[in-house]
This record gives C-alpha cells, structure tokens and sequence, in this order.
C-alpha cells in the first residue's frame, strides 16, 4: 500500500493526494509510489472506473521538489540514477491515458512543478507559487522541466525561467501560460473537480482518443497529425457510446456511456 500518496475514485475521477509532511518532498518512495499509481489510474481507466485524474496535496505546500537530505547522501554514481529514476516517474505521469489534472497550492518547485508540468491541465490557488530552482544549486531540471515547459510556453520564455531559477506567483504562472485557472485557495478543488466532472460527462471513449491524438500529434508534422487523428477516430467508430450519443440527441435526453 502506498504510504505517501492517498488513492481513491470518486464518480469516475480517480483522486490522488501527496501526503509527505511537511513539504511533500521526492525522496524515493514517494517517487516510487507516484511511478505505481500513474499505471494504476490507466489500469483503472481501461477496466472503465476511472475517465479523468487530479493529483493534488495535503499540508501547506504542493511539493518543494526533491529531498535534498536524501540526495546529500547518495554517492556521486549513484546520482544519475536516481534522477532517472525521477524522470520515469513524471514521464509515467504524463503519459496517465486520461486527462490528468493538478490542483497546486502553496508551492511546487523543483522536481513538484516538473510533477504539475506532467498534468494536462493546471488549477493553481491565487496563492501558489511555482518555479524551476535547480540553476540556484548547480544544476539542471532533470525530470523533464528543460523539455515539458518550452513546449507549453515557448523556448525563450522557458530559457528565462530556467535559468534566472526564479518562483513566480499564480498571477505570473497564468500570464506565460503555465496555469490554466487561478481561483482562491478555498476554491481550489471545488474548481478541479467541476473541471474533471465536465471532462468525466462525456464519452470516455472519445476523451481518450482524443488526448491520445492531441499527445502523439504534438511532435511531428500536421499531415503525420492529420493520420494520428484519423487513426484514432477510427477506434471510436464501432463503439456503443457514440451509437447511443446519436440515440440519445434524437430523443432528446442525456445519453448513458458505457466506455464501450
């Protein structure tokens, strides 16, 4: 059983909470546990009980990055290791089938915004701060931050956060387009969850060919794109969610989706 990350599903969201006072710092259960659950939201999302995830976290702060008093003791060959190892957890994460949401409080620095930066979409409280530090200590984001933020904000924005290692607030994050919504803290998960109960209403199916097609068309050309789409609208045709969405709008009543 996990022992620092809570997992639970709700109404076809499946919830998970970092629970490492008093910072939710990465040492390595935790990154280890976070790798396990990310496959267990998609297990959860094939056997149809799961059709979007929030991550979010209990305590003050959302995740201050890596233990560094775990990492001052690790020996010198054994470092790339583990930042590998952090690395496969947060490309574990990104690759959720679902639309993963994070809900962030407080502050995520470090290794927690390379965690957000894993998510799909980003509600942040008007109190957050977020920021990519590792240039302050010497050294470079390494589990996927170099990669993940200039193809959400551009190359020249993301060199400026990387290299001045600054933290910026909510209002910041929102404006290079690093948070989707900031509302005040008390509303935060009210505002995830109205997110993923929006996303959770619609065919699971279609949502999941859908994320599928957005990710995998990220990289390669439009024409390449254009044959991702068409390979996964063709997933979705023979489904008995989108005959019963058709059903559904000619009798004029919500349709039932069934996930196949």
């Amino acid at each position: 059983m996990p022992q620092h990350v809570e997992y639970e599903i709700r109404d076809f969201v499946a919830h998970l909470r970092l629970n490492r006072p008093p910072v939710n710092a990465l040492n390595s259960e935790l990154i280890a546990e976070l790798h396990e659950l990310a496959g267990r939201v998609n297990r959860d999302a094939e056997a149809g009980t799961v059709r979007v995830a929030i991550l979010s976290a209990r305590g003050k702060h959302f995740c201050a990055g890596a233990d560094l008093k775990e990492r001052r003791g690790v020996p010198e060959d054994q470092v790339e290791a583990m930042v590998n190892r952090t690395r496969a957890m947060t490309t574990a994460l990104a690759q959720i089938s679902v639309p993963f949401i994070a809900a962030i409080h407080g502050t995520a620095v470090g290794g927690g915004m390379e965690v957000a930066l894993a998510a799909d979409i980003r509600v942040l409280a008007d109190s957050a701060k977020m920021g990519l530090r590792e240039t302050a200590l010497a050294i470079i984001p390494g589990a996927g931050g170099t990669q993940r933020l200039p193809r959400l904000i551009g190359e020249s924005a993301a060199v400026y956060w990387i290299t001045s290692a600054r933290v910026f607030s909510a209002a910041e994050c929102e404006k290079y387009g690093v948070a989707n919504f900031v509302v005040p803290e008390a509303e935060l998960m009210t505002k995830a969850e109205s997110i993923a109960a929006e996303i959770a209403a619609n065919g699971p199916l279609a949502v999941r060919a859908a994320k599928e097609a957005i990710v995998r068309g990220r990289d390669v050309s439009c024409e390449d794109g254009l044959k991702i789409e068409q390979e996964c609208y063709r997933k979705i045709i023979p489904t008995h969610d989108r005959v019963e969405a058709l059903q559904a709008f000619q009798e004029k009543r919500p349709p039932q989706f069934r996930g196949e």
